[in-house]
């Protein structure tokens, strides 16, 4: 299995989009969204199913496992193909147009209409404009708190490339790959280890990107076996994927019941108390194995199934499309309803609080995307110089963008 696989002529399917795993951002996005309005009205705090609630953040493993997958495809479909290397520049450019703009524009507006934050220090302004809030302790402001897996992103596109071209190397063999970026396990391992040592401690050091290694590894995996199921370079064993895509009522079933394990104590407090390593290690685990479970049915398989066109439908690819900044705004609408409603804290009604703020949410990220966010990217992937290539627009797949 370890000796190189020449690679066969490529389907057509190999290169194009995803459309369908658009709408899996939307999951995970609402799913965050349900799991901050759960603890602002204390409902995840005290009620006898709030553990569900609570464990709604299983969304940001929804959107690592997914950051994995697009962004590795394409250097492991140029390898499978013969194609070039993705070029890095680009890389970093389109990632910067994508996350930049809605982000700051976030942070200028929560630093600044949130009354909670005035006023706001040069260290507020500095850490949250350069994703460094979560290297230091209590860095995180009211309106921005989601913006620590961002920060994690961050940090996991910063070292991809690196990562890619080792793992991937100049002759495309599967296995040798999926071997390697499994690597991402053993980080989270030895990580998790230091913890149980006491070593680092459970509070700042959880939002670090070792601790989710895993999480963006398995989307790694996937990346590698998918395209090397749909260029024939697959060793037999892949092929489980695309038998499990064919049963995700099964798949989703699997999932709901990791993610009940992880309602109980097992997975660590519901509130803000700080988990001990096994408990962490527990929600880990839970948590990778159900984003893989959701994603496997949408990424896998036969596109002409009713799943595929569900999840690729346009009111779902448009979700998928504003979803990152439902995920941006969504705290700023809950922090505004608590202000102008004089709530006191962990009060208010769950459902009338969730429909306000995916309302209000949605309204902003659809401002923020067709007056911010599209615009900025039209223009700088159009004045961008584009190097010269032997194959132009075939060298870089058409991919979804994780967000």
């Amino acid at each position: 299995m370890s000796a190189t696989v020449a690679p066969s002529t490529p389907r057509p399917s190999a290169t194009s989009r995803l459309p369908a795993l658009d709408a899996l951002r939307a999951i995970g996005a609402v799913a965050v969204v349900a799991h901050h309005v759960g603890f602002h009205t204390g409902v995840s705090l005290n009620s006898q199913w709030g553990g569900w609630l609570a464990r709604m953040d299983v969304g940001v493993a929804v959107f690592f496992v997914l950051s994995g997958f697009l962004l590795f495809r394409p250097w492991a479909l140029n390898a499978a193909t013969g194609l070039p290397r993705p070029p890095v520049g680009r890389y970093f450019w389109r990632r910067a147009l994508r996350i930049l703009p809605a982000y700051w524009l976030t942070v200028l507006v929560c630093l600044i209409v949130l009354p909670q934050n005035r006023p706001a220090v040069a260290g507020d302004w500095l850490h949250h404009l350069t994703f460094t809030q979560i290297y230091l302790p209590d860095q995180l402001r009211p309106g921005l708190g989601q913006t620590w897996s961002l920060a994690t992103e961050v940090a996991f596109y910063l070292i991809l490339p690196l990562v890619a071209v080792g793992a991937v190397g100049r002759t495309w063999r599967p296995v040798r790959t999926v071997a390697i970026v499994s690597g991402g396990v053993l980080v989270t391992a030895g990580w998790l280890t230091l913890m149980g040592l006491g070593w680092i401690d459970t509070a700042l050091y959880t939002m670090w990107l070792p601790s989710y290694a895993a999480w963006f590894c398995a989307g790694m995996v996937l990346a590698v076996a998918h395209v090397a199921l749909r260029t024939g370079t697959a060793p037999a064993a892949l092929r489980v994927l695309d038998d499990l895509a064919t049963a995700p009522i099964s798949c989703w079933a699997a999932a709901v019941g990791l993610l009940a394990i992880a309602t109980t104590p097992i997975a660590g407090p519901r509130d803000l108390a700080e988990p001990t390593a096994a408990e962490f290690a527990v929600k880990l685990t839970l948590y990778l194995a159900v984003g893989v479970l959701i994603m496997i049915p949408v990424a896998f398989g036969d596109r002409t199934t009713r799943v595929h066109e569900l999840f690729g439908s346009p009111p779902a690819r448009w979700l998928g499309t504003v979803s990152y900044g439902l995920f941006l705004w969504h705290p700023l609408v809950i922090e505004v309803i608590y202000l102008l409603d004089d709530r006191p804290p962990f009060t208010g009604d769950l459902l009338g609080t969730f429909a306000l703020t995916m309302a209000g949410g949605l309204a902003l990220a659809a401002l923020s995307y067709y007056g911010v966010e599209r615009p900025i990217q039209t223009r700088g992937t159009r004045h961008r110089p584009h190097p010269v290539e032997t194959q132009p627009d075939k060298s870089l797949p058409a991919v979804n963008s994780p967000h």
